[in-house]
């Protein structure tokens, strides 16, 4: 492990991903790994009552940014004292809105997102199991407060969580960034050439949505169709 990435979710962490992959820090670990590999999920939720160390699941990967690995993040920087940390950063009431529309949307907002990924937890228990492994994580954290979270809230929390981060990591292998200052300032900070192409911009709060939706849409239609067969009634 060469960088770990300490920044929240919603702080353009898939941008970082592909950043840090053309930089050649690969494979990197996203929260799109879980999302794409359900089977994570489980080795996950031991991770977080402590079961298993975290580095059992990130073996073979030379960074980790977003969730989960970040929650873990001062469990990484003491398994891997060499391991730079890149902590991304936004305004705080900016974040706060983008965590509204996105993952608390999903975990608790009465919204189309929200229902359907419910829908899908009844017929895919390892969608059941992620999404309450990440409600249990975000509780945990105290960054969100189920429910009742509202946007001030979530902004001082994520303060909270900036400034923690940068009194527990030491400043000569700390960089505090944000996606708008692209890539100088992170390949300086990792020794690398500045890639002769745009900083990657990717997955805004539509584009979460939609693969939120599109999933569970694709997850219930299969299982209809498959109940289908067993019952003898597909057409």
């Amino acid at each position: 492990m060469r960088v770990i990435g300490a920044g929240l979710p919603r702080t353009a962490t898939l941008s970082q991903k592909i950043a840090l992959e053309i930089l050649g820090l690969a494979p990197c670990y996203h929260m799109v790994n879980v999302i794409g590999d359900l089977d994570e999920a489980p080795r996950w939720r031991q991770a977080l009552d402590r079961e298993i160390p975290v580095r059992e699941i990130l073996q073979g990967f030379e960074a980790t940014v977003d969730w989960p690995g970040s929650y873990f993040y001062a469990d990484l920087i003491e398994t891997y004292p060499d391991a730079k940390v890149l902590l991304s950063v936004r305004d705080g009431d900016a974040w706060a809105r983008s965590m509204r529309e996105t993952i608390w949307g999903v975990l608790y907002d009465d919204s189309l997102m929200s229902h359907l990924s419910s829908a899908r937890g009844h017929v895919d228990p390892l969608w059941r199991g992620y999404i309450e492994m990440m409600k249990e994580m975000w509780q945990r954290s105290g960054l969100l407060n189920a429910d009742d979270t509202s946007l001030e809230w979530m902004s001082n929390a994520m303060d909270r969580f900036n400034a923690e981060v940068q009194r527990t990591v030491a400043p000569d292998r700390l960089l505090v960034w944000q996606a708008s200052d692209g890539w100088k300032p992170l390949c300086e900070f990792l020794g690398a050439p500045v890639p002769d192409a745009p900083f990657p911009r990717v997955n805004d709060s539509n584009e979460f949505a939609s693969r939120i939706i599109d999933s569970s849409l694709l997850a219930i239609q299969q299982h209809t169709t498959a109940g289908r067969v067993r019952t003898g009634t597909a057409n």
